[in-house]
């Protein structure tokens, strides 16, 4: 197995308001920063390094666990807009101004948020593998979601059904990815805690219900976007992922046929060349 940037890249803190917080970065430090929001319960030892591979060939990369999180100090946000405020208090103190966003599954709800509340921070945003709470008709998850997605330790067969279709490609692919992301996560045994987790759940709740949804406000979404999704995703489905692209005309949506979730580390080269074309 070829090894990637990410494997070694270094943890770094820097000092916020909600507490020290964890980030890594890979890439060419004078380009444009293109910082990525992670999942419900994903760390910095989430992410596949082969998409961040494909990305930081054209652009600064940067990772972050959100206060609370993984690496991170401080106290964990219960709702998506207070994800959202400590996104942006990590953007202040590393002075970006503008990046682009990359946000996935619950990074979505959070990258949505932000570039809503606060598009001159935005350059261009990409929400993967989400929604923006509140969506009618939508199908919601698969009812097996809950007894996969909170159990206090994930093995491969949970992220499997979470993640990857129930085809033979689809968990050749799901095997691959997860044996990338055990390069770090094999020693450091990040995961979230039993109150991150309720946190997060949450937050999760209160978006996906339309208490606190993006799905009123898309008509003010200002920044450039891209929608992706893989057509088998079976937490956040796909159909939101229609709804949002018919709710933002100037838009781009891409969906994989033979993906789910975490389509984005299944094809993590034509993804990565998709979001480098459309944030260039």
């Amino acid at each position: 197995m070829p090894s990637y940037l990410f494997d070694s890249a270094e943890t770094r803190h820097v000092d916020t308001a909600h507490g020290a917080l964890a980030y890594r970065e890979i890439g060419p430090a004078t380009a444009a920063p293109l910082l990525l929001l992670n999942r419900f319960r994903g760390t910095l030892d989430h992410w596949d390094p082969a998409l961040l591979e494909v990305l930081a060939a054209h652009r600064r990369v940067i990772v972050f666990d959100s206060a609370g999180v993984g690496y991170s100090g401080g106290k964990p946000a219960d709702t998506v807009r207070g994800m959202a405020d400590v996104a942006v208090a990590f953007l202040d103190a590393l002075g970006l101004q503008q990046p682009d966003l990359l946000g996935w599954s619950m990074g979505g709800f959070v990258a949505l948020d932000l570039a809503l509340e606060h598009p001159e921070r935005v350059r261009r945003l990409v929400v993967a593998g989400s929604g923006p709470g509140g969506v009618p008709d939508n199908p919601g998850p698969n009812p097996r979601v809950p007894e996969h997605a909170m159990r206090e330790k994930n093995d491969d067969e949970d992220f499997l059904f979470l993640f990857y279709p129930e085809t033979e490609i689809g968990r050749s692919a799901g095997l691959a990815s997860l044996r990338r992301i055990d390069r770090r996560l094999a020693d450091s045994g990040q995961d979230a805690p039993a109150p991150v987790r309720e946190a997060q759940m949450n937050a999760v709740i209160q978006w996906n219900s339309g208490i606190d949804s993006a799905w009123s406000r898309l008509d003010d979404l200002a920044v450039p976007t891209l929608f992706a999704n893989g057509a088998h995703d079976v937490m956040e489905h796909a159909y939101q992922t229609y709804a949002m692209a018919r709710a933002v005309p100037g838009s781009k949506t891409v969906i994989y046929g033979d993906a789910g979730h975490a389509f984005l580390f299944q094809h993590p080269e034509d993804f990565g060349g998709e979001v480098l074309r459309f944030i260039e």
